[in-house]
């Protein structure tokens, strides 16, 4: 989880892989009309996100209850967002991969073809209230190298 350009799709599919898990990219559930907003310029509200967080949820509920593990992306910016997802079931853990404004600006206006503009990077902080206080959240810092940020969510995972 967190704001758009940290790197979640990345470190996803390295954190998948490296378990031997599935991955999910989120923004693929995300329905037509969001994609439309966003590429608009326009950022997301709260019952924009619904539908797409039900989807993530989805995703998450079907996994747990067949007792497979999985990965996803999802930003779940807010601690409401991230309580809809934990309606998933018992088991589910969000990686918070925390970085700066310009750090993440930085690597916005280097990736091209993704429908988020940059743009919408300062709702996204706006929106963002990070999980410090949320036992089943680990933060990792991006800055670190991508290898090392899966071998301290793999670490993490059995402490959080």
């Amino acid at each position: 989880m967190g704001v758009s350009g940290c790197g979640k799709s990345s470190f996803g599919r390295a954190l998948a892989v490296r378990l031997g898990w599935p991955f999910q990219e989120g923004d693929d559930l995300h329905p037509p009309a969001n994609v439309a907003k966003m590429s608009a310029g326009c950022p997301l509200d709260d019952d924009d996100r619904a539908p797409w967080l039900d989807a993530v949820r989805r995703w998450a509920a079907d996994r747990l209850s067949a007792g497979v593990s999985g990965v996803i992306t999802c930003s779940a910016l807010k601690r409401d967002y991230r309580d809809r997802l934990r309606a998933a079931g018992a088991g589910l853990r969000f990686v918070y991969l925390e970085g700066g404004p310009e750090l993440i600006a930085s690597r916005l206006a280097a990736r091209p073809g993704h429908f988020m503009p940059a743009s919408l990077l300062a709702s996204q902080f706006a929106a963002l209230e990070p999980p410090v206080t949320e036992a089943d959240a680990a933060p990792i810092a991006i800055n670190l190298p991508l290898a090392r940020q899966v071998d301290i969510a793999i670490a993490m995972m059995g402490r959080v």
